[in-house]
């Protein structure tokens, strides 16, 4: 049975009843906006236009909308409106002395009717504001993740995760195959510059087997194209320093700021760098980033915009543009300005968050305190840790439920996949903090996040050395 819609004369009287039914009777939160949608449409077409199109003539029929049934409505029901309004008029009239009856004025009898006009099409457009923004807020980025995998004329990826898997176990079955003759450069994400051992534990394994990295010593709070060119000059310093190509590994804002570096300066970029691995990167854009900042959505309820801003801006010193970088809106525009080449090699990474309840008292390792010194006069370190696997497992869980979308806390995997790239989906349960900050409570059988990124950089040689086999292949 299809809702019933008041006529014209009593839809404001009936407001407060189907206001209560409303949510009642139609269970999506979806639906509901869609019904308001078609009760703004409808008022709208009621309350606005000119005096003549506004006040039927005698006889016109109103449709209601819901069922289809046509009702009579004589102009005397409009009439007692404009009536109304009239007797308000006179009243003030009178009483501020300036005449008995707004009756028999001929100025006044044509103002009536226009400003009951002007009071409905501004109702009318309020009441559009209002059902505009519930529907935004109830369908936040539903229509945003996962849009590189839907846009027209983009590569296709290629499912790397099984020989991903076997590069893994030969690592940790000491089985390393890493060339010496590259350099390899890690690009930490967001807030890492408040990180201490961010990317430490990768760097002290690739050092061991006599293998160049570093740390891109960049400002994680910048904006992406700031960072773009600051890891461009990275990329050029190391080269003509060691005349060695690069191979760039970001994780999460640090894949986004090295794929920017490639796309912006690629023409002084070519011969110096030999590939991209992009772990767990919101390079499609990222829900939370979008959720905050976007108007009508969760940030403009809790304040968390103004949070946000003040954490990021006056705490850390950063500049906001960095998150706002990261928005389904900026990296539409971005990429659609500055495509990624497509001769460059591209590995791209993504997991999922575990929500078992073990993930709640597991502890990251993510920097170490110093004691003041006892008896023997030496300092005791002790490391730091924090639930991090915690937090992201409940950021993971409000995206499954909002929006459906697995994802590692703060990237959904859809969102994490560059197109034409060689894409790792493991089955194995990682949040995004993994990558970088070990678990003190991690098991022994399975991978660290050192071997992960080693075994991501193998996998990414391969791709090169097959790109330039094809490439060769086409120029005989």
């Amino acid at each position: 049975m299809q809702p019933h819609t008041p006529a014209v004369n009593d839809c404001y009287s009936t407001n407060d009843v189907y206001n209560s039914q409303l949510f009642t009777s139609i269970p999506a939160l979806n639906e509901a906006a869609s019904y308001l949608a078609q009760t703004t449409t409808y008022l709208t077409g009621c309350f606005t236009g000119s005096v003549e199109e506004t006040i039927p003539d005698e006889g016109q029929e109103l449709v209601d909308f819901s069922s289809g049934r046509a009702k009579r409505s004589s102009s005397s029901n409009w009439s007692t409106i404009v009536d109304q309004f009239g007797d308000a008029g006179s009243i003030q009239s009178s009483e501020n002395g300036r005449g008995t009856s707004s009756v028999g004025s001929t100025s006044q009898d044509i103002s009536q009717p226009v400003m009951s006009t002007s009071i409905f099409q501004n109702g009318s457009s309020m009441f559009q504001g209002l059902i505009s923004r519930a529907r935004k807020t109830v369908l936040g980025s539903v229509n945003d993740i996962g849009w590189l995998q839907r846009a027209p004329g983009m590569p296709p990826v290629e499912d790397g995760t099984r020989r991903f898997t076997e590069l893994l176990e030969n690592i940790r079955n000491n089985e390393h195959k890493l060339p010496n003759t590259m350099v390899y450069l890690l690009v930490p994400g967001l807030f890492s510059n408040h990180g201490p051992l961010y990317f430490i534990n990768v760097k002290k394994c690739f050092s061991k087997m006599g293998l160049a990295c570093h740390i891109a010593k960049i400002h994680s709070e910048a904006s992406v194209e700031k960072n773009a060119r600051e890891i461009k000059d990275y990329i050029e310093e190391i080269y003509w320093g060691s005349k060695k190509r690069v191979l760039l590994l970001g994780h999460s804002k640090g894949g986004v700021d090295s794929a920017a570096a490639l796309s912006l300066y690629w023409s002084d970029l070519k011969d110096k760098v030999a590939g991209l691995a992009l772990a767990q990167s919101p390079y499609g854009g990222s829900p939370i980033a979008s959720d905050i900042l976007r108007e009508g959505q969760l940030g403009d309820y809790v304040r968390l915009r103004q949070i946000t801003e003040v954490l990021i801006c006056k705490v850390l010193k950063g500049d906001m543009q960095a998150l706002e970088d990261l928005t389904y809106e900026r990296r539409k525009e971005f990429l659609r300005e500055h495509p990624l080449p497509q001769e460059v090699p591209v590995v791209s990474f993504h997991t999922e968050a575990g929500l078992a309840p073990s993930v709640l008292a597991s502890l990251s390792h993510v920097a170490h305190a110093e004691l003041p010194p006892i008896a023997d006069g030496q300092r005791t370190k002790v490391p730091v840790v924090m639930p991090a696997g915690a937090a992201m497992a409940a950021c993971a869980q409000m995206l499954q439920v909002r929006y459906g979308e697995k994802s590692d806390g703060l990237v959904t995997r859809r969102d994490a996949e560059v197109p034409g790239s060689v894409v790792v989906r493991p089955d194995r349960k990682l949040d995004h903090a993994w990558m970088v900050y070990s678990s003190v409570n991690d098991g022994q059988g399975e991978g660290d996040a050192s071997q992960v990124c080693e075994a991501l950089l193998t996998l990414l040689v391969e791709v090169g050395q097959r790109r330039r086999h094809e490439i060769a292949r086409k120029d005989e």
